[in-house]
């Protein structure tokens, strides 16, 4: 029987600090979470292989330590055993309020089970309250078929921080065909952006040593040569890793800059000091857990790379003439409106 692994909620409880995650070449290595829905009826072949690309980005990651760069979950609306459209079981998790802090990614599998699974209120209502604090969604095949009844597909983050900020909690959906590659490319997409293409590309050898060819566009050069394009990958980079302790040089060496040609450029290219830019995409999220969780203010901040709740009551005030409680009653009455 196929297991899923339960997510460690513990460790988004830590505060943020230069010691909770590690940066070689730009790359963050702290630990991402990973979901991946499953229903009666779904195909376990795409679903299967995301979760197999990302066992095996831990152990290429981990170098012989036991840190792991992905925490992987596999859930289903009632929790326990699903029955897939080849008749094979898997163990899941069931849904539950912790996941409304969201995900780095969450996958949706693709099969005929899709449309009966569309169906179920709660499971829409559930997708609808995680989207919104989710980097990416993924759905496989016909699992764009729940976006589409949550009438979640092409939305973004609500509240406007500006056209840079738009994407700092999640991405735009993407749908892939329900097919070994395809599944394959939408996992090492990811793993390309965490870990860095060498890793993408070592995962890619050891799962489908004969599909070279139709991942090489995946998996070329991390970055072009274009000083735009490295701006545009270090702005990405800084919109990804900003809950976490991160640093204005980090970002220039994403870039392959110095520091001062990348603070030229940056704001050149985007508009906006990449200090600013930061804070911008830290605000969205900050915004987004004052209204869909009931974390502390001080927990927020510290989750949000805000530092502590005194300090983001201040940037608050100037930024947004208001403080996080009265943002938080304030976008609650809206909400119930």
């Amino acid at each position: 029987m196929f297991r899923g692994k339960s997510m460690a909620y513990a460790t988004l409880d830590l505060p943020v600090t230069s010691g909770s995650h590690i940066v070689r070449g730009g790359i963050s290595r702290e630990v991402r979470h990973i979901a991946i829905l499953l229903y009666d009826g779904c195909s376990l072949l795409g679903a299967g292989i995301v979760a197999e690309v990302f066992h095996v980005a831990n152990e290429l990651a981990a170098s012989g330590t036991r840190n792991e760069a992905y925490d992987v979950c596999i859930l289903s609306a009632d929790g326990g055993n699903v029955t897939c459209s080849s008749s094979v079981r898997v163990w899941t998790d069931g849904l539950d309020a912790r996941h409304y802090i969201g995900f780095d990614a969450l996958f949706i599998a693709g099969g005929k089970g899709a449309c009966n699974a569309a169906s179920d209120e709660r499971l829409l209502a559930w997708l609808r309250r995680v989207h919104g604090n989710t980097r990416t969604i993924r759905p496989i095949a016909e699992g764009r078929t729940l976006l589409e009844a949550a009438s979640l597909c092409g939305q973004r983050v609500p509240r406007d921080f500006g056209s840079y900020a738009m994407q700092s909690v999640r991405e735009d959906v993407i749908s892939d065909p329900d097919d070994r590659v395809d599944s394959m490319k939408s996992a090492l997409a990811l793993v390309k952006r965490d870990l860095g293409v060498e890793i993408a590309r070592n995962v890619a050898e050891r799962l489908m040593p004969d599909s070279g060819g139709n991942l090489m566009p995946l998996l070329g050069d991390a970055l072009g040569s274009d000083p735009a394009d490295k701006v545009r990958a270090a702005a990405r980079w800084l919109q990804e890793n900003c809950q976490r302790s991160i640093s204005i040089s980090d970002a220039a060496q994403v870039a392959a800059m110095s520091e001062r040609n990348f603070l030229r450029r940056f704001k050149l290219e985007m508009g906006i000091t990449p200090s600013d830019y930061l804070l911008h995409a830290r605000l969205a999220i900050t915004c987004s857990l004052l209204t869909d969780s009931e974390l502390p203010v001080d927990k927020i901040a510290r989750r949000t790379g805000m530092g502590n709740g005194d300090r983001l009551a201040k940037i608050f005030r100037k930024r947004m003439m208001i403080s996080p409680t009265e943002y938080r009653q304030q976008s609650r009455r809206e909400a119930g409106a």
